[in-house]
């Protein structure tokens, strides 16, 4: 058979969605995409499995889900080494499928989807948590997700001041000023040492390193105030210490997930500090509404990713692009 008669046409084409495609999605669609496919019956506890291959330089993962609409998978590589090359440490595609024939819809750049759906994820955490407003947080870390947060929580809560804590000071005085000259906000530069005094002064706290071990003392977190840790999905890493996770009403994506991947989680129930029955779940508040504001405990919300957030994000980019392009969106996802 010649080769030409062997290939599969695609019709519509498939299409590939680049980064900038990705960052035209607005903070709050993305936020209210991960509403939505909860809202439609999608049940964390039964998400697609992220899969780990060990590879001579790194790992390669992936993300797979499914929704009545769309199916699609995250293909990331996690490169250690690329940071002294001055690549991304972080590489990938998504790739989408759409409709009942359930055919190839796009390709998206798989990293530019985690930049955007990692501070959505953080924000819906919030906003299910009772929060409308932030007007000012801490920032620890001042890479990549650091950035994205502070522009998501710009546009959905209104921040307009920023304290950036890392173990970098020219890392953070550059966050700091690039918060300050794109997005008008107030900003300052911390180093660790100060991270105590900033943690004990704040009401939201938001965790984006790939530290192994904790950041700050879980006994400077003040009642009522919020801690989201989104640093790591390895079940050995901790940017939370053990003493908040016992202090706190701990929410969490899903709780399989967090049983399995979140080390704070994993560290704190293995410790006889919290017990995994007590685990609030996104899924519990978006049902219950969020729990009555507590003058004696802080809260604590830990992320690590999840599949049906990479898809529900995906497909809410493709049908942006559908729309921008003159084509018929799909309708929203029907209960499963």
């Amino acid at each position: 058979m010649p080769i030409s008669a062997a290939l599969t046409v695609v019709d519509p084409p498939l299409t590939v969605l680049g980064p900038d495609h990705v960052m035209a999605l607005p903070p709050m669609a993305a936020v209210q995409a991960l509403s939505d496919a909860l809202s439609s019956g999608v049940d964390p506890e039964r998400d697609g499995v992220r899969s780990r291959v060990e590879t001579p330089h790194g790992q390669l993962l992936q993300m797979p889900a499914a929704s009545q609409d769309y199916a699609g998978t995250k293909i990331l590589t996690l490169t250690p080494g690329n940071t002294s090359r001055g690549r991304p440490g972080i590489q990938g595609v998504y790739v989408l499928f759409a409709g009942d024939t359930q055919q190839p819809a796009a390709v998206i750049d798989g990293a530019a989807l985690t930049r955007i759906r990692t501070p959505a994820v953080s924000a819906f955490g919030l906003r299910l948590l009772g929060h409308r407003t932030i007007p000012r947080i801490v920032v620890f870390g001042a890479g990549v997700q650091a950035w994205e947060h502070i522009r998501v929580f710009h546009a959905v809560f209104g921040l307009q001041t920023v304290a950036v804590a890392a173990r970098n000071p020219g890392a953070a005085a550059g966050l700091a000023t690039k918060a300050t000259e794109e997005l008008g906000l107030k900003a300052s530069s911390h180093g660790l040492a100060e991270a105590e005094t900033l943690v004990g002064s704040a009401d939201v706290t938001v965790c984006c390193t790939a530290s192994p071990s904790p950041l700050f003392s879980g006994r400077s977190v003040r009642p009522g105030a919020t801690v989201v840790a989104t640093g790591s999905h390895q079940s050995g890493n901790r940017e939370l210490d053990r003493e908040l996770m016992a202090r706190a009403r701990i929410c969490v994506e899903s709780a399989n997930t967090a049983l399995a991947e979140a080390g704070e989680v994993i560290d704190a129930v293995a410790h006889g500090e919290l017990n995994p029955q007590n685990l609030i779940t996104l899924a519990r508040l978006q049902q219950n509404g969020p729990p009555a504001p507590s003058t004696s405990r802080p809260a604590v919300f830990k992320t690590t990713g999840m599949p049906w957030q990479d898809l529900a994000i995906a497909a809410a980019i493709h049908r942006l692009w559908l729309s921008d392009n003159g084509s018929p969106a799909l309708s929203p996802a029907e209960p499963n």
